[in-house]
């Protein structure tokens, strides 16, 4: 090996052992994840208690909770306890849902979890409540749809389905997978 060559070696070593440890501590760890403020809420609230209007200025729904978390950020508002009162029409009386945890997205639908109770506030309805562990509301169409276990109940009846659709501005239920119904006239 010649002087050259054993000089063109040294500076390249040189070179190496300069460079290489910032080579290695630059590389910080990259991540598509969201940061840490986004799982922060913006807001939160206790005992909060909103209404909220259509665009022809009637009451669309109601809603009242014991805790609301709202993360803007990920586009969505926790519920713990909420209540709901979702107004159909002015000829229809409305419809209470109260559940343990709700989420509510920006394109309003609300998913409510744990011990769902959906309560006709019409008497003279066909169907009274519904019961089930998981539900989805389009608060836009007023249609919900379960894939958990429901119990509907009525005055004369009591129908269990694994899972179901309904529009509650036509009255209309479909059962995903009937279970049993109970007929006993009052």
């Amino acid at each position: 090996m010649n002087r050259i060559t054993l000089s063109i070696g040294i500076l390249f070593v040189l070179i190496l052992m300069i460079y290489v440890p910032g080579w290695i501590g630059s590389d910080t760890e990259q991540t598509n994840a969201p940061s840490e403020d986004s799982w922060q809420p913006n807001y939160q609230a206790s005992n909060m208690r909103s209404t909220l209007y259509n665009e022809n200025g009637e009451v669309n729904h109601e809603v009242f909770a014991l805790k609301m978390e709202h993360y803007q950020i990920l586009g969505f508002t926790l519920f713990s306890h909420p209540k709901y009162t979702i107004y159909v029409s002015d000829e229809q009386n409305p419809w209470h849902v109260e559940a343990e945890e709700g989420t509510l997205y920006e394109d309003n639908r609300i998913q409510l979890e744990t011990d769902v109770e959906i309560t006709s506030l019409d008497d003279s309805g066909f169907v009274q409540t519904i019961k089930t562990q998981f539900l989805e509301i389009n608060l836009v169409d007023k249609t919900m749809m379960s894939d958990e276990p429901v119990e509907i109940n009525g005055k004369d009846f009591i129908v269990k389905s694994n899972g179901f659709v309904a529009n509650l501005t036509t009255q209309e239920y479909e059962l995903k997978n009937h279970v049993q119904t109970q007929y006993a006239p009052r």
